[in-house]
Parts: structure tokens; C-alpha cells; sequence
């Protein structure tokens, strides 16, 4: 008997948050992505979504610090989303006022990309094939 092999549909990155309000606000209105809800009282949680992605959003409490990635090793995201036009992403986010971490550019391993900031100092890229290496929707297929 063979078993069907599971297909995972979407994923999504989880960030920490200082003040979850904001971060909700940031994210809707900087970078696009609707929030599909929040949760607890006070809110503590949320979901987000842009197209096919979503980001979940968390409370951290008080007496904590969000330790981005890039603090750990340089250069190193949060989260990063696949995009089929980076350029219109970067005129997008930048149109509506993002923190852009560093602008666009062809990357060597054939990616065109570039990155932002969340409000709690997170590094999110954005990238597009250039068709020099493996389309990312297809690796591992």
C-alpha cells in the first residue's frame, strides 16, 4: 500500500512584536497585507496575509527583547518572501513608505532582491528568480 505524500499549501513566518498594535498597523499599511484576525485580550496574537503569504504576529511580554536574526549572524532574515516582480514590490513597499534595509539588486546566486524592516528591527527580504538557479516554487518537488 502506498501512502499519499502530504503537500504543505502556505507557510509562515513567526515574529515577535513590542507592541503588537503598531506592528499589525505596520504591516497592513507599509507592506500590504491584510490582517485575517487578532486574538486575546488584550491582543497577543494576530495573522496577517498578502496574496499566498502570511506572516502570525506575537505580544512578547514586557520584561523581554526582540532579538532580530541579523543580531545573531550579519545579513541574516526573519522572514523572506518569494515575489514574481521584485521591482514593482520595491516601487510598492517603498511608495508606501517601508523601512527599506537595503535596496534593490541582483544577488550572486541569481536572485533580483531586496530587504525591509518591521518596526521591531526584523529583516525581511523579498526576492525573484532571475532563472539562473531553480525556480524556488519547484525545489524540493
Amino acid at each position: 500500500m502506498t501512502t499519499a505524500k502530504a503537500k504543505i499549501l502556505q507557510q509562515a513566518p513567526v515574529l515577535f512584536a513590542r507592541d503588537l498594535p503598531k506592528t499589525i498597523a505596520y504591516w497592513a499599511e507599509k507592506v500590504g497585507f491584510r490582517t485575517l484576525g487578532v486574538w486575546g485580550e488584550p491582543a497577543d496574537f494576530a495573522i496577517a496575509a498578502r496574496d499566498a503569504a502570511h506572516v502570525m504576529l506575537t505580544q512578547i511580554p514586557e520584561a523581554r527583547e526582540v532579538v532580530p536574526h541579523w543580531h545573531i549572524k550579519d545579513k541574516m532574515w526573519n522572514a523572506y518572501f518569494w515575489v514574481d516582480d521584485a521591482r514593482a514590490m520595491y516601487d510598492e513597499l517603498t511608495e508606501r513608505g517601508a523601512l527599506i534595509d537595503y535596496h534593490l539588486g541582483e544577488k550572486p546566486y541569481g536572485v533580483l532582491e531586496f530587504g525591509i524592516q518591521d518596526l521591531d528591527d526584523h529583516d525581511i527580504g523579498f526576492g525573484q528568480d532571475l532563472g539562473l538557479g531553480q525556480d524556488p516554487a519547484r525545489k524540493g518537488a
